[in-house]
């Protein structure tokens, strides 16, 4: 018996040490729940404030309820204690009896704790407190609500979805933020908290889903000020502070500054020549972002770890070439490579990017590419839908009109990883003219004056060979090709490599690696022939080698290669046919600066180089790729395209009235009519406008180069009619509205003829042997194949 009281003993003094912590803990909730207990009630009085909005209050009151709910729960622990220090003081009041008087000694630390009754009634009356509290908050709280019911009851009608026809997604767009609104930080930036009125108020004033409320201050949504007048665009000559906005650290920035330094002297001598021939035009400053959307992180940054290996530089050819024209046109320019300085300059508002810009996009057109377009799209929310007719894509290999129209793009198959973003093709400017549905932006290439052509035309080696391919994979399965050729030429290559020479290079190849760009124009300056292997497709190197005299040789695909049958352009938004490595240089150039054969034709390789070695040529580049020919060009673009203004004439139909054409003399096309006054805005001019029924099978693009004449996309509207049928004397049998990119088409075997519902969708590609095609075709500047005669 003794024994076991000495046990019960050491676990009462066990239990009553571990008190002293437990009697810090309790003392710190105490003080905690006065605390919690101040703001609460002070959180109460705040929502008694005279002006507060209706869901201020109703926010207040709800977090009023979770605060006595929270005193409650408190109030119940400090009971649940108490009852337990009580077993423990019950405990240590029976092993008193038994303590043993030789042990007291042992126990002077313990025995200056308080006894566990003493301890006890503080609990409990810290407990009784926090009930107490707990009521008289209850009490305020129902006070509170009875006090503000009249003035929530007097605008509960104005905080719920109006009715409105005007505004017909308002209640849909508010019962998605009922259940939303928490899904993106941004609302709550705007102003948005969970209440009726805040979602409408966000719905009305932010976006523009519903109507104002009527109880809001509305100077905020009254129309802003006229804008200032715009200052005047003035040529640049001096490109350094270019070269500061565009910024450091990556080696894709470096490789496009040095390039620009060294056309800087070219660029002067453009513009002071497009300067003249404007004759002092006023032009108004534009301000322009220009977001390389590839350069980011958050993109991969795939080329600049390649421009030292001999990666593709064609891209950055030409946004160096893009940044210098708008810069020396005389825009305001900001340039971005970072989501972060993308965000920035717009205005993007904290979050997701499901709200708005926080102000008017302060730019009057941006630049961007793919990558960029896809950035801004994710964090501008509906700011981009208001703001992408201010866009421009540098689109390398274009974007046809049935790849670029979601809705059609989806039905009929031609869906891919980059269309479908519903602009006007016009927006997606290309590298190369493939297709007058979208905009040529182009590149430069280096020029040379008279002195410097001589110089080349007499330090030509005859038989000196230049291959274009700086990575060892264009090489493989070239064996028979570099056989015949190194029995004619000497030949040299550019490849990159780091430790070895690459097995796919031959031995008597003289590779020199990878050069700097001023070293490779030397190396193209003496040499006789730059020869392709068939990739890469349509790079800016073919013609910077026919600009420094070379003979370009390339490869004829047959059959031509096409998203259907290469896996390079898989994917692209495009169903352009490619008949050979670069389709310009052979339809825009062509004999004897551009030869294109066969390769797979041994007898017809070695003639041609045999043919090449015995024809002289000189330096030769298209103006278009000139530093005047791509300012002249970049101009007239900002000047008269505005993808912004309202859309131009519409789609024919009932009550429209007949078009302003007339059937040429000879009867085969029509034509502008002389004495109808021309269409207001229309640029190109529409006096230009020649329209053709193409062959079955033949696509706008074709059968206007065949009349010596380019296809235009912005007069398919004037041949939407069935009266524009009527005067080429087709007979329309019937007459039908479809979403098509072949229409306006006439289909013979029951003469029907079809025209275009959806103007996004005109487009000079395309063709089917079902239908001959109503195509509107132009002429154009010699050496300036985007623009008319009169374009300028």
């Amino acid at each position: 018996m003794i024994a076991v009281n000495a046990e019960g003993k050491i676990m009462v003094r066990r239990c009553l040490v571990t008190l002293r912590p437990f009697r810090l803990f309790v003392l710190g909730i105490g003080f905690f729940s006065l605390c919690f207990l101040m703001t609460s009630l002070g959180g109460q009085l705040s929502a008694r404030r005279p002006g507060d909005s209706p869901f201020t209050i109703r926010t207040e009151v709800t977090g009023g309820l979770e605060s006595r709910g929270a005193l409650r729960k408190m109030s119940e622990l400090l009971e649940l204690m108490a009852k337990r220090m009580d077993a423990l003081a019950r405990l240590e009041n029976s092993s008193e009896l038994h303590r043993a008087p030789g042990h007291g000694h042992g126990h002077s630390a313990l025995d200056r704790l308080p006894p566990g009754a003493g301890l006890m009634e503080r609990i409990q009356a810290i407990a009784q407190n926090v009930s107490d509290i707990a009521v008289k908050v209850d009490q305020i709280l129902r006070h509170s609500l009875v006090l503000h019911s009249k003035v929530s009851e007097g605008r509960r009608d104005q905080c719920e979805a109006p009715s409105d026809p005007k505004f017909p997604d308002c209640s849909g767009k508010v019962e998605w933020m009922r259940a939303r609104w928490t899904s993106d930080p941004c609302y709550a930036f705007f102003g948005v908290d969970g209440t009726e009125c805040s979602f409408l108020i966000y719905l009305s004033e932010v976006e523009w889903f519903c109507p104002p409320l009527p109880w809001r201050n509305q100077t905020a949504t009254q129309a802003a000020p006229k804008p200032l007048p715009k200052a005047q665009a003035v040529f640049r000559s001096d490109l350094s502070h270019l070269l500061g906005l565009m910024g450091s650290g990556k080696e894709s920035l470096i490789f496009m500054k040095k390039r620009t330094r060294r056309l800087t002297a070219q660029w002067a001598l453009a513009a002071q020549r497009l300067a003249r021939k404007l004759g002092g035009a006023q032009r108004d400053q534009k301000q322009i972002l220009v977001h390389i959307g590839f350069l980011t992180e958050e993109s991969g940054d795939v080329f600049s770890p390649r421009v030292l290996k001999g990666g593709p530089l064609g891209e950055m050819v030409q946004w160096a070439d893009i940044l210098a024209a708008l810069y020396v046109l005389g825009h305001g320019l900001r340039v971005t490579v970072s989501l972060k300085e993308l965000q920035s300059n717009l205005g993007v508002p904290p979050g997701r990017g499901n709200c708005p810009l926080t102000v008017p996009l302060p730019f009057d057109l941006i630049y961007t590419d793919y990558h960029g377009l896809q950035q801004m799209r994710q964090h501008m929310g509906l700011s981009f839908r208001k703001y992408r007719c201010r866009i421009r894509v540098i689109d390398t290999f274009g974007t046809e009109p049935a790849y670029n129209h979601e809705e059609y793009a989806t039905l009929h198959g031609y869906r891919t990883n980059w269309g479908y973003w519903n602009l006007n093709p016009k927006q997606f400017m290309t590298m190369f003219p493939h297709t007058p549905d979208n905009s040529f932006m182009g590149f430069v290439s280096e020029e040379l004056n008279e002195t410097e052509k001589q110089l080349i035309k007499a330090g030509k080696a005859s038989n000196m060979a230049v291959v274009y391919g700086k990575e060892a994979s264009i090489w493989k399965g070239k064996e028979k090709v570099l056989s015949i050729l190194s029995e004619h030429m000497e030949v040299h290559g550019t490849v990159f490599y780091e430790s070895q020479r690459p097995p796919e290079v031959p031995a008597f190849v003289k590779n020199h690696g990878l050069l700097p760009q001023p070293e490779f124009q030397q190396l193209l300056r003496k040499a006789k022939l730059f020869i392709g292997f068939g990739f890469p497709y349509e790079g800016p190197a073919p013609l910077e080698a026919i600009a420094n005299g070379c003979v370009f040789l390339q490869s004829r695909f047959s059959p031509p290669h096409s998203s259907l049958n290469h896996e390079f352009f898989r994917g692209k938004p495009t169903s352009r046919e490619v008949f050979s490595q670069h389709p310009y240089a052979e339809s825009f150039i062509g004999r004897p600066h551009v030869w294109t054969v066969d390769y797979n034709n041994s007898e017809e390789f070695e003639a041609a180089l045999k043919a090449i070695m015995r024809t002289q040529v000189d330096p030769y580049l298209p103006y278009e790729y000139t530093c005047e020919g791509m300012l002249e060009r970049i101009h007239a673009y900002i000047q008269h395209q505005d993808f912004c203004a309202a859309p131009g004439p519409a789609p024919a139909g009932a009550g429209v009235p007949k078009s302003p054409l007339v059937l040429a003399p000879n009867a085969t096309h029509l034509e502008w009519a002389r004495n109808s006054s021309l269409a207001p805005g229309a640029w190109p001019p529409a006096h230009s406008l020649r329209a053709w029924l193409a062959a079955a099978g033949r696509a706008c693009t074709d059968a206007c180069l065949d009349r010596g004449l380019v296809c235009e996309p912005s007069f398919f509207p004037f041949l939407n009619s069935q009266d524009a049928f009527q005067k080429l004397q087709v007979p329309c049998d019937s007459t039908e509205w479809e979403m098509n990119h072949l229409y306006p088409a006439f289909a013979q075997p029951g003469q029907e003829c079809l025209l275009q519902k959806e103007p996004l969708l005109f487009s000079c590609a395309g063709a089917s042997a079902k239908y001959q095609r109503l195509c509107p075709c132009r002429d154009f500047r010699k050496g300036q194949v985007a623009l008319c005669r009169d374009c300028l």
